[in-house]
């Protein structure tokens, strides 16, 4: 699939790992501080000073090791792939493994909290709104991809994933689901029904490396965690 990329600003944290457009702006999730900024999207909030945006809130979190993020049902939705003492000090609410938070938008108070189906860790989340009270996470112990119902966390389907390193999710209405591949640079859509690949993209260098991804006016935004790049991704 041929696509066009382009930079779009700096995340205001140093490792962003996770993000999400809502009409409120864009929610961008740090890994190392697991802290949770709002970034004003309009065209009048854009600094070309130092190639930023507004921010308009930062919360912080109960999640460790954050990689990725979601929005849905009034929450944030966090997933902790981890403890996160390889980027601070311990913390008592730290995820022994990989788990997905519930959080607050306003305060970054923690509503709830599950731990993976399978164990392991996770580098992705998506609230899924054309089937509302349903989570997609990357399962990536047994590179799948796991659709769960929040209600009773019990498992609906799950998908096998072609490549390693899953990271950022999007659901489409055309019933097939994006998700990255970061170690190998692609973005590949998977059809619900039959697991098979429908189609890719690919995000070579010198283009910032994809990590969380979210939906935006058609296209795609997504953020790279090792050198803190916005990106664009339109076709």
């Amino acid at each position: 699939m041929k696509v066009k990329i382009e930079n779009q600003f700096r995340a205001p944290y140093g490792v962003p790992n996770g993000l999400q457009l809502t009409d409120d702006g864009l929610w961008i999730v740090d890994q190392m501080t697991d802290r949770v900024a709002l970034m004003s999207m309009k065209d009048e909030d854009k600094d070309d000073y130092y190639g930023n945006r507004r921010l308009l809130r930062d919360i912080p979190s109960e999640s460790s090791n954050t990689s990725g993020m979601a929005a849905g049902d009034g929450s944030l939705w966090l997933a902790a792939n981890g403890p996160g003492q390889r980027w601070r000090l311990p913390r008592e609410t730290d995820a022994p493994q990989g788990e997905i938070l519930r959080v607050d938008p306003c305060n970054g108070e923690t509503q709830g909290r599950w731990a993976l189906p399978t164990g392991g860790g996770t580098h992705g989340v998506e609230y899924d709104a054309i089937e509302p009270g349903t989570l997609w996470l990357t399962t990536l112990k047994e590179q799948t991809i796991t659709q769960m119902r929040i209600e009773d966390w019990s498992v609906i389907r799950t998908l096998k994933l072609p490549l390693h390193r899953a990271h950022g999710v999007v659901r489409t209405e055309e019933d097939s689901i994006w998700v990255v591949h970061t170690g190998d640079r692609v973005i590949v859509n998977l059809d619900l029904a039959t697991n098979a690949e429908l189609d890719r993209i690919e995000v070579p260098e010198p283009h910032p490396e994809p990590h969380g991804l979210s939906i935006c006016n058609g296209g795609f935004l997504y953020c790279d965690a090792t050198s803190g790049w916005v990106a664009k991704i339109s076709w």
